[in-house]
């Protein structure tokens, strides 16, 4: 498609500020995820932190994959709803998570359940609660391995973790999850012998580990080290960003061929002075942890620059002033598409340049039922 591919020619039907979701462009991406694990898609454990939607689940199984990586229970959930055979939560899990825990894998019998844990204490809570409920539970040992957000160190900690689980009857250790996504440089070169590096010492404890646990699985990294945990055969990769693509990861990772998949849509509500234009995306429409000239790139406003956003409105410094009228769309790439999913309830489906459906992002949600 042209340059223009973006433009919906019954933008009349999407309310503003919201989400388009380019169907081909959906497709695209789960069908280069799947390429780049050479069709192995048991190698793929997606996650679903960036989606949210049973409807994009169901394309995603419908592509072979059917093992996923969530953060919530209510993504958990999602999934299990679609069919997933399993899903691993990959957020350490406290309080009444755990409970909740055990009754989506009570609801959920054809799903393989499974969380992190990287300390004694959280394996004795998930050991206690599961012999209260007469059940086991998969575990994976979360991994630090230089990001230093979550997970244990390679080292004699680890080693005591593990012997512990041994006396966890109603634990199941099912492997090791690593998650690098603090390496993003841009060149991929270094970016790769930045990630090899870092998960060196981990394999080798992993190789150790398969002796006694040969069915064990090392899950590796996010949509930034997805290129390069591709490669090794015995590591599963879990990416989610690229399933939709966005604007930082699209000017960082450009050795990925993903395509953004999801634009917001905004109108122009006001024009107050000469050279300055107001729209409808405020930072409740947009992700806005980064500065303000890294939220939302527009694909149909040349020489603009965002001046600031407070909570419904984005005001914008433009060049062509007379040009812009009130009403007008503008389409925008944001520059971090997994928050700002989850700052919507709903998206606009659109095919051959025309919305045919919505679809709603149903785990933003923190609780479903379960």
């Amino acid at each position: 498609m042209g340059s223009n591919w973006y433009i919906i020619q019954n933008i009349e039907t999407v309310d503003s500020p919201s989400i388009a979701l380019y169907t081909d462009r959906l497709k695209h991406n789960i069908n280069e995820m799947v390429s780049l694990v050479e069709g192995k898609t048991e190698r793929l454990m997606p996650h679903i932190k960036t989606n949210k939607m049973p409807k994009v689940m169901e394309l995603l199984l419908s592509s072979g994959i059917s093992h996923f990586k969530a953060s919530t229970i209510s993504e958990a959930e999602i999934a299990a709803e679609a069919g997933a055979k399993s899903v691993l939560i990959a957020h350490q899990l406290v309080g009444p998570k755990v409970d909740r825990l055990v009754n989506l894998t009570k609801h959920f019998p054809n799903t393989k359940f499974s969380s992190i844990l990287d300390n004694m204490d959280s394996a004795e809570l998930l050991n206690q609660k599961a012999l209260e409920h007469e059940i086991t539970l998969n575990i994976y040992i979360d991994i630090n391995n230089g990001m230093n957000r979550s997970g244990i160190e390679v080292g004699s900690g680890l080693d005591e973790l593990m012997a512990y689980l041994k006396i966890c009857d109603s634990l199941v250790f099912k492997g090791l999850h690593a998650y690098d996504g603090h390496l993003r440089d841009t060149d991929f070169t270094t970016r790769q012998e930045k990630i090899e590096k870092g998960v060196k010492d981990v394999e080798t404890y992993f190789e150790a580990l398969r002796i006694d646990y040969p069915a064990a699985e090392l899950i590796c990294g996010g949509t930034p080290s997805f290129t390069s945990h591709a490669l090794q055969e015995k590591r599963i990769t879990s990416p989610g960003t690229c399933v939709l693509w966005d604007w930082g990861y699209g000017e960082k990772l450009t050795e990925q061929n993903f395509k953004h998949a999801a634009l917001v849509i905004t109108r122009i509500i006001s024009k107050p002075t000469e050279g300055i234009i107001t729209v409808d995306l405020g930072h409740k429409s947009v992700a806005a942890e980064n500065p303000i000239d890294k939220r939302v790139k527009f694909l149909n406003l040349d020489s603009y620059e965002l001046l600031s956003q407070s909570e419904e409105h984005g005001v914008i410094k433009v060049k062509d002033w007379d040009k812009c009228k009130v009403g007008d769309v503008l389409y925008g790439i944001p520059y971090h598409i997994c928050p700002t999913i989850n700052l919507h309830d709903e998206v606009s489906m659109i095919e051959k340049g025309k919305k045919v459906d919505t679809w709603e992002i149903t785990a933003r949600k923190r609780k479903l039922r379960f």
